[in-house]
């Protein structure tokens, strides 16, 4: 009897903390999320064949090879992505994916908002991948471009003078507790220790 050797595509799932974990990860999936999302990238990219798509399985295999996000990255800041892989091999599609992550991050998305390569292409993390769609929307909504989801919050920086900074300085918040009619009334409990000769 010959052993055959294992090829990649067929390693083992995981077990252990490696099942538990990809387990949370699938648990965090919406699929009405997803749905939106990607009705939202079909609203931008004429002639895609995502609309109404929703399902974890779906949605990865019409995104895997990155193409889709990149005509949608380009279709919000035209020249985002200067070219396009349409290449099968992996790394021409990782490569993709890639392109896209770096696109948005300069379209505003914040670097805490975005997927790694890997959550999307090996299927490991695709609630992330949508949480990343749905970010951009909201970026885009900020713009003033068609969006998804609620309004982008904005930055509200204030300025304070010295002399407001210095006024709180004497004062003790009321979280802290008083020093008003401190004493040591009740510090012993109980009898005294006493040693008696």
């Amino acid at each position: 009897m010959s052993e055959q050797p294992i090829k990649m595509a067929e390693r083992p799932q995981g077990y252990g903390l490696t099942a538990e974990v990809k387990a949370a990860m699938d648990a965090k999936y919406n699929s009405d999320l997803a749905l939106k999302a990607m009705d939202w990238i079909a609203s931008h990219v004429p002639n895609s064949d995502v609309a109404g798509v929703s399902g974890s399985v779906e949605v990865h295999s019409k995104l895997k090879d990155g193409t889709m996000l990149c005509k949608l990255i380009n279709a919000l800041e035209p020249g985002s992505v200067r070219s396009i892989n349409t290449s099968k091999m992996a790394f021409k599609q990782m490569e993709n994916i890639g392109n896209f992550l770096g696109a948005a991050e300069v379209f505003g998305v914040s670097k805490n908002d975005l997927f790694q390569t890997v959550d999307l292409y090996e299927n490991n993390n695709m609630s992330a991948v949508i949480d990343t769609i749905h970010a951009l929307g909201r970026k885009a909504g900020a713009k003033g471009l068609s969006g998804i989801g609620p309004k982008e919050s904005e930055k509200n920086k204030r300025e304070f003078t010295e002399e407001q900074l210095r006024a709180g300085d004497g004062v003790i918040g009321l979280q802290m507790g008083t020093n008003k009619l401190a004493n040591q009334s009740g510090i012993n409990f109980g009898k005294f220790r006493q040693i008696i000769d």
